[in-house]
């Protein structure tokens, strides 16, 4: 039976060069960072050593690294916290239609509470444009959240313009780069972002663990309240696993990602290339070149996308539509909607994300099954 993993904007396996690092944490190494003892100082030490090597991977001073249990922690700490701290100043948001549920949910409960929020549709390509932001900016404007790289369609964003526009108009800028750290360069200076949130699993690291940037001097309030860790900005016993996981990871990702991007580049494109040319009416969603090197994302008119992924399944192939967070949803894709793509269109959908161990073997399998598939699902329609 065929194994073939294409699902790495879900989650990527753990490097076993991770699991090896996190080994010693569980057992002869466990210890309490906030204990006083040997083994809390052991902990303390790889806690402190994975916080440098995130910060010098991202541009960022280490004390501006918040461990957190993921990414949908960080945009909740990032976007509530902000709220709280600046609503005397204002009370409007700026942000996209797609972005990642963490982002949108936050932001709806504070629509409850009083705050406006404009939500920018990208154009059919998927871009934000940065004209569309600068215009929706008001003089009570106290955040704009902006992913990197959208988690669906991969299409990546001016976050860097955007970046300037924010800190010269002395608006926070939360970018979600969840996607991207670890598989593109990300500095947080020449973003010039204020907040930037990560999850470890994205990039060859254990799942339940992520970190937020804050920027020096920012006014962000504790999220979790009950214990004095991170400097008092977010409660609660360290993961200290996890967190030598991200480390490792971080560490690995420094040293391959600018060797695994042009590989996967030559992947995806291969897989762009055969879905447009032999399969009748199939698009791709999102801008052909401005993606994620390892993200391809398709639409196959009268093809349900749950089956084809279903079909794909029993043949050894993991693929998804979209977001595993909004997997089981029977509504169409917002990001796809937001598009202006139909609902035919948006059910029919299809992302292909390729990583660091898939083979050329994996896409010839992979491409004659999804030929085949879409070739069956078409007869039954």
């Amino acid at each position: 039976m065929n194994d073939v993993y294409l699902d790495h904007a879900a989650t990527t396996p753990c490097d076993p060069r991770v699991l090896e690092a996190m080994r010693p944490f569980f057992f002869a190494q466990s210890g309490n960072a906030s204990s006083p003892h040997k083994r809390g100082r052991q902990a303390r030490r790889a806690l402190e050593e994975a916080r440098e090597t995130l910060a010098a991977f991202i541009g960022a001073l280490p004390t501006e690294i918040v461990f957190t249990s993921g990414a949908s922690e960080s945009n909740n700490h990032a976007i509530f916290s902000t709220a709280k701290a600046l609503k005397g100043r204002g009370k409007h948001i700026v942000t996209a239609a797609i972005e990642h549920h963490s982002v949108l949910e936050p932001l709806h409960q504070l629509e409850q509470d009083g705050f406006q929020v404009a939500f920018i549709k990208p154009k059919s390509d998927g871009i934000i444009a940065y004209e569309d932001i600068k215009a929706a900016l008001r003089p009570d404007t106290i955040l704009v959240c902006l992913a990197h790289a959208n988690n669906e369609i991969g299409t990546i964003q001016p976050v860097e313009e955007v970046g300037i526009l924010c800190r010269e108009r002395g608006i926070y800028f939360l970018v979600d780069a969840t996607q991207t750290v670890g598989h593109i360069p990300v500095n947080v200076k020449n973003i010039s972002c204020d907040f930037l949130s990560l999850s470890a699993h994205k990039f060859y690291g254990p799942q339940g663990v992520g970190a937020l940037y804050i920027r020096q001097g920012i006014e962000c309030p504790a999220f979790i309240l009950g214990g004095d860790q991170e400097r008092g900005r977010r409660a609660g016993t360290h993961n200290i696993t996890g967190i030598v996981g991200l480390g490792k990871a971080i560490k690995f990702c420094n040293e391959q990602m600018l060797k695994d991007a042009p590989r996967e580049i030559i992947l995806r494109d291969r897989v762009i290339d055969f879905v447009l040319n032999e399969i009748p009416l199939a698009v791709i969603n999102g801008h052909r070149q401005k993606r994620l090197p390892n993200n391809a994302h398709f639409s196959f008119p009268g093809i349900n996308g749950e089956d084809l992924v279903s079909a794909l399944d029993l043949a050894g192939i993991a693929v998804s539509m979209g977001s595993a967070c909004t997997w089981g949803r029977l509504e169409p894709s917002h990001v796809l909607k937001a598009m202006d793509l139909t609902d035919r269109m948006a059910l029919g959908s299809l992302r292909v994300t390729v990583g660091r161990c898939t083979t050329e073997q994996d896409i010839t399998y992979f491409l004659e099954q999804l030929k085949l598939k879409v070739s069956q699902l078409c007869k039954n329609e």
